[in-house]
């Protein structure tokens, strides 16, 4: 799921290419995609774009007359930018695309790699209306170190958890709080109402820090690249230290990075960065294991060194 950077990068490639300019219509390839039916999609046509915002892992279309449109990716919800030559018809909509925005300049492509279709598109109109599709977390780049410690005492839950609640944060999902906790040099279960003042402020700077670090690197590797959108946009990125990197080494201690699987998610850690060198074990596979459950990294080697060998 494009989380903060990633909407980010989004919003800086859209600005480029949308902001003061027309749209001349949306369309819409299957109703899916349109979760709402007024006003009608169609009012959003011949107006233009006066500003693009993120609202948690949303992006906001502002439109003249106060109109917006409201994307969510989701999980798997991506967008492509297709040019137009002057006078040029729209492009058709190419196999698997949920929908389009058309302007004189290029067409923004709606797609989703799921069989789910869980992206949406609202037209909504006033702040009242767009305010309804907030679910009420804090920014955490505007977030004070006490706004931010209330956030994460205002119930109990495990810090990985908290992090990745839209009520209570904006716009962090599993991939950032893995990044977030490694730097933080903190266990993904650990409870946030058993959190001292000294490490609420550490994973509030490193929660900062990452987010900051992750947006303006998106943005440069993008500029980098030359290419006129950016098109891969992906939870899995080469410089990652623990997310997407299972078995690999951290790129801070070198001790092998792990991975517990939970629900639909997941969190990958390192042992002896983040939790002393202690296993964590999701609740089915520790019930599976039951005694035999290594308990500590090194009691972990151990037994992989040992079925390498034939022992």
């Amino acid at each position: 799921m494009p989380e903060l950077p990633d909407i980010e990068l989004y919003r800086t490639a859209l600005a480029e290419r949308a902001l003061g300019r027309t749209l001349e219509g949306v369309r819409v390839a299957g109703p899916a995609w349109l979760r709402s039916v007024e006003p009608p999609v169609s009012a959003a046509a011949g107006r233009r774009v006066t500003g693009l915002r993120r609202l948690g892992k949303r992006i906001v279309l502002a439109l003249e007359g106060d109109l917006c449109l409201v994307l969510h990716l989701m999980i798997a919800g991506r967008l492509r930018w297709r040019p137009r030559a002057p006078g040029a018809r729209p492009p058709a909509l190419p196999r698997g695309a949920l929908g389009a925005l058309d302007f004189a300049e290029g067409t923004l492509v709606v797609t989703e790699a799921s069989s789910k279709k869980r992206a949406s598109l609202h037209v909504v109109a006033g702040e009242a209306a767009l305010a309804a599709h907030d679910p009420g977390g804090i920014e955490p780049l505007e977030a004070d170190p006490a706004a931010f410690a209330a956030r994460l005492r205002a119930e109990s839950h495990t810090v990985k958890r908290a992090l990745t609640d839209p009520h209570l944060f904006a716009g962090i999902g599993n991939a950032y709080s893995d990044e977030i906790l490694h730097r933080a040099r903190m266990s993904p279960f650990r409870l946030t109402t058993k959190l001292d003042d000294a490490e609420i402020a550490r994973l509030h700077d490193a929660t900062q820090s990452v987010l900051r670090e992750w947006s303006a690197r998106l943005v440069d590797e993008w500029r980098a690249s030359g290419k006129p959108f950016p098109e891969k946009v992906t939870a899995f990125r080469p410089g990652m230290a623990v997310h997407g990197r299972h078995r690999e080494p951290c790129p801070d201690c070198g001790a092998p990075v792990q991975r517990i699987a939970y629900a639909e998610n997941e969190s990958n850690y390192c042992a002896k960065c983040q939790t002393g060198g202690r296993l964590l074990a999701d609740r089915a596979l520790s019930r599976l294991l039951r005694e035999d459950w290594p308990r500590t990294l090194e009691e972990l080697e151990e037994r992989r060194a040992a079925a390498r060998s034939g022992g």
